[in-house]
Formats: C-alpha cells, sequence, structure tokens
C-alpha cells in the first residue's frame, strides 16, 4: 500500500530535506516517528530536496507499506504531529493510488522568496535588504526568463543534474507595503537555482547590474556570471501541481 503525506516545516534548524551523515534533517526526522509510530522500518520518497535552511509550505511524501497492513490514518496523522518538533507538520495524510510517485509525478513546482526592505524582527524569515531596489529594473530582467530553458548559469556546480534545462511558467514580483515577494514556477528546478535568480535579480535592483545582463548571463551558462545566492532563509517551496487522476483521494473515488 503506497501512502501520500503533504506537510510544512520551517527549515531553519535543518540541513535541508534530505538524509545526510551528522546532519539532522527533515527526512530523517519524519522517518525516525513514522518507523516508532508504525513499528517499522520506514522510508520515505520527498517530492524534492530543499536546501539547508529552506522552508516549505506544501510538500509531498511517499511511503510504502505491506499489503493488507491496516491503517488509522486519521489517528496516524494525529500521533505523528503530537511527537513531530513544531517545525514540521502533518496536514495529510492517506492511502495514495499505486502509480503516484511524490517526486517523478509533479509536474510544476512553484516557490516564493521574501525579501523585506526594513529591519523586522518578526520577519526573520525574510532577507533583510538594507538598501532601495529598482523593482522596474528587476521586472525587466524577469521578462528574459521566459525566453530560456538552459539555466546552467544559475545551477549549483557539480551536481548530478543530467540536464539543466527548465520551462519557466511563471516568474513576477509583488511589493506589499515593506516586503517584496518573488514567486516563480517551473516544471523543474536546478540546485540553488531560485536563490541564485534572486540574488542577481537584487544586483539589478541594486544597480550593480543591468536588466539586459540577465540575458547575457543565462546565454553564458557560467554561474560565475550570475549574481551571489540569496540566503535560503526567505524560500519557500510554496506549491506542487501533480495530474489531478494521481492526486484524488483513493477513498472518494
Amino acid at each position: 500500500m503506497r501512502v501520500l503525506a503533504r506537510l510544512k516545516y520551517n527549515g531553519s534548524e535543518y540541513c535541508g530535506w534530505q538524509i545526510q551523515p551528522n546532519s539532522l534533517t527533515i527526512q530523517e526526522t519524519v522517518e525516525k516517528k513514522l518507523t516508532m509510530l508504525l513499528n517499522l522500518d520506514v522510508k520515505v520518497i520527498g517530492c524534492g530536496r530543499t536546501d539547508t535552511g529552506v522552508h516549505a509550505n506544501d510538500f509531498y511524501l511517499h511511503f510504502d507499506l505491506e499489503k493488507g497492513y491496516e491503517v488509522d490514518f486519521g489517528n496516524l496523522k494525529y500521533k505523528l504531529n503530537s511527537v513531530l518538533p513544531s517545525s514540521i507538520a502533518i496536514t495529510e495524510l492517506r492511502e495514495a493510488f499505486k502509480d503516484f510517485h511524490a517526486r517523478f509525478s509533479a509536474t510544476s513546482r512553484q516557490y516564493k522568496y521574501y525579501i523585506n526592505l526594513t529591519k523586522d524582527p518578526f520577519k526573520e524569515n525574510y532577507w533583510f535588504v538594507r538598501q532601495p531596489l529598482d523593482l522596474k529594473a528587476m521586472q525587466k530582467a524577469i521578462a528574459y526568463l521566459f525566453d530560456y530553458e538552459d539555466f546552467t548559469s544559475f545551477s549549483k556546480l557539480h551536481t548530478d543534474a543530467k540536464t539543466n534545462l527548465c520551462r519557466i511558467t511563471q516568474a513576477d514580483l509583488q511589493k506589499n507595503d515593506d516586503s517584496i515577494v518573488f514567486t516563480i514556477s517551473a516544471n523543474r528546478f536546478l540546485r540553488n537555482m531560485v536563490r541564485a535568480i534572486v540574488g542577481t535579480l537584487v544586483e539589478i535592483g541594486l544597480g550593480k547590474k543591468s536588466p539586459q545582463d540577465m540575458k547575457e548571463i543565462i546565454e553564458a551558462r557560467d554561474r560565475s556570471r550570475a549574481g551571489s545566492s540569496a540566503p535560503p532563509q526567505g524560500l519557500f517551496l510554496n506549491r506542487i501541481i501533480y495530474p489531478q487522476e494521481l492526486i484524488q483521494d483513493k477513498n472518494n473515488e
């Protein structure tokens, strides 16, 4: 039986999603609690792997149980939330279709990056940028993202990715009072891609680069041409899209 879970987490205290030796991660924390509650060796597969300090408003995972294993999902969800730290919350837990795969079934992912323009102790999960930003210049630069699919210039070096091609379907910037929210959606993302794009946009907003530089940076396919990566605390995995026939509640067919 395949089980689907949705969760949200504050990644500030964790070294990302994926299990790493001698490091506290979201995956390890969830697996340990599931293993304890089910008295089974549970291995979960996530919809992606957020980096150290990055958060998720909506994250999917799946794991498999032996056929015939009986689970009260409502009770398991309650117990799991009771034993998990306050930084991780399970929002949904149920049986999934056997063909559902948290990572490979996803057709689109959306990230949001939050920037604060004034110092605010209640917005610690924002990147505080002290200098004024030219939002019009940043928006002009964003438009170039839709013209390309090879984003090597925004990828972490020496990754195991087989291709650096991504199809961006949404990218926009919104100002709300003293904060800025950058939203980006694509069929897939490269390691460190969103933070590298945001870092480059901020350099453009500060006048260190021009909007037209974005075009040259992408075409160069050279990470050293782009700006420094934005800090992790402002980044949230916000939404995952799956085919409806795979994500609907199996018990409500």
